[in-house]
Order: structure tokens, then sequence, then C-alpha cells
């Protein structure tokens, strides 16, 4: 439950970031995206059905705020959540670095997936022009990733969960 508490909030104030912040900096490349971000360390500390359902209603929360397509992103943040737990089973030890390079990866995969569902795979062959700004969120997310996991780690500690998955 405690787990749960702890993501709802940084949930609630990860959308509000990204609900707010776009009417004050005009270019949205530059917003990092932290629901990516949380969902990545979901996958990569946390394994179970609950971290599972969490990440789906993670998505299913940012497809209720700003979702052009319902279910697009709970389906991707599901995703993001399994490919993460995933590289945390096959490595020994997933440290930030390892968090920013999925947060990286997700942050572009979930972009050209949600163009190849939203407006078909042939979309894909338009994404040319809007790549550069992708790679630049996609950097800036994966940049401010391992601050966001730290703020999480203290969080966990003050709330009594586990910091680190229980293999480490």
């Amino acid at each position: 439950m405690r787990l749960i508490l702890l993501f709802a909030a940084f949930v609630v104030l990860g959308l509000a970031f990204e609900s707010a912040v776009p009417h004050l900096v005009s270019f949205r490349a530059l917003i990092p995206n932290l629901i990516i971000i949380l969902v990545v360390d979901l996958g990569l500390r946390h394994h179970g059905v609950v971290p599972a359902m969490l990440a789906f209603a993670i998505g299913y929360a940012t497809d209720a705020l700003a979702g052009s397509h319902p279910g697009l992103n709970a389906f991707m943040m599901t995703m993001v959540f399994l490919v993460s737990y995933e590289i945390s089973t096959r490595l020994m030890v997933t440290n930030a670095l390892v968090g920013a390079t999925v947060v990286f990866f997700g942050v572009i995969a979930t972009a050209l997936a949600t163009v190849a569902f939203a407006d078909g795979f042939n979309a894909l062959s338009d994404t040319g022009s809007m790549l550069p700004g992708l790679t630049l969120q996609a950097a800036i997310s994966a940049i401010v990733a391992p601050f966001i996991f730290s703020m999480l780690a203290a969080s966990k500690r003050i709330t009594g969960l586990p910091v680190r998955a229980k293999r480490e």
C-alpha cells in the first residue's frame, strides 16, 4: 500500500509538472518525461503483480489527463515497465546509469510507438522532422532521471520501502 501511495504522489506531481510547464516553456522538447522515469524506476526496483498494475495505472492516469487515444499511454507504460523489469532481471546491478539509459530509449520508443499506433505505421517514415526534438527530450529526461531516482530512493527510505530490488 505504501508503494502505491508513494508512486501516486509522484505521479500527481509529475503530471501536474508536465501539464503546467508547457504553458511556460514553448519548446516541448525541453520538458523531461517524468512519467517514464517513474515507470522505469518501478520496473528496475519493484517486481511483482502490484508494480505491473501500478505501471498500467500510471499510464491510464496519463491517458485520462492528456491521452489523445484512450489506452495508448496505459499500454506504453506497461511495455516500458516490462522492458525495465526484464533488464533488471538480466543485470547484476541496476544503477542510475542503467536507469537513465532505459529512460532515454523509453522516451524515444514511446513517442515513436504513439505515432505508429495513432497515425499508422506508415507515418513512421515522416518522423525525421521530429527526431531532433525527440532526442533532445530523451536526453533531458535521461539527465534528470538520476535526480528523480534519488528522490524516490529517499522517499522509499522514509516510508520503509526497499530502495533496491531484492536480488541486489
